[in-house]
């Protein structure tokens, strides 16, 4: 058994998890104080029933829910492979399945060109609202999928 080749610099400690921070912060506020002023018109209202008023909070719960869902979105990159969590659905990729890893310029989020010619979105990267940090995402994430998916660990283009 030979010893695993040694990290070129620059690449993280597994695991890594990369997410849109800003964005799922502005989510998660935007989420809560919606919540809130939604809930608070409800009981504020008098001539409301209670109905309505419980109507009024699980419309309110509902929207803080979805902006919740939106803000789970992630990547996480550790020994074995990739687990992709988009909006609905979580997928667990083997380094061997990622062939490439894009961010073109436009793109709203990461795209992962996959081994059985499919191309998968992974919102955990999005340049929306920290483009830098987005890119250099990207990046991390491109070289470590060429490092352990390539079966020459070590060898990494640029780009």
């Amino acid at each position: 058994m030979s010893a695993p080749a040694p990290r070129p610099p620059g690449l993280p400690a597994l695991p890594a998890t990369f997410r849109p921070t800003r964005s799922r912060l502005v989510l998660l506020t935007v989420g809560a104080a919606m919540f809130v002023v939604i809930t608070a018109i409800a009981l504020i209202l008098e001539q409301l029933s209670p109905g309505e008023r419980t109507s009024f909070i699980f419309v309110a719960l509902l929207f803080s829910g979805v902006l919740a869902l939106l803000s789970r979105a992630r990547i996480v990159a550790d020994e074995a492979g990739v687990t992709v969590v988009n909006i609905t659905r979580t997928r667990r990729l083997a380094w061997a399945e990622i062939l490439r890893v894009n961010l073109r310029a436009g793109d709203p989020w990461v795209f992962l060109d996959l081994s059985d010619g499919t191309s998968l979105p992974a919102l955990g990267i999005q340049p929306g609202i920290a483009k830098e940090h987005a890119i250099r995402d990207a990046r991390t994430l491109r070289a470590l999928a060429e490092f352990h998916g390539s079966g020459v660990n070590g060898s990494t283009e640029n780009g």
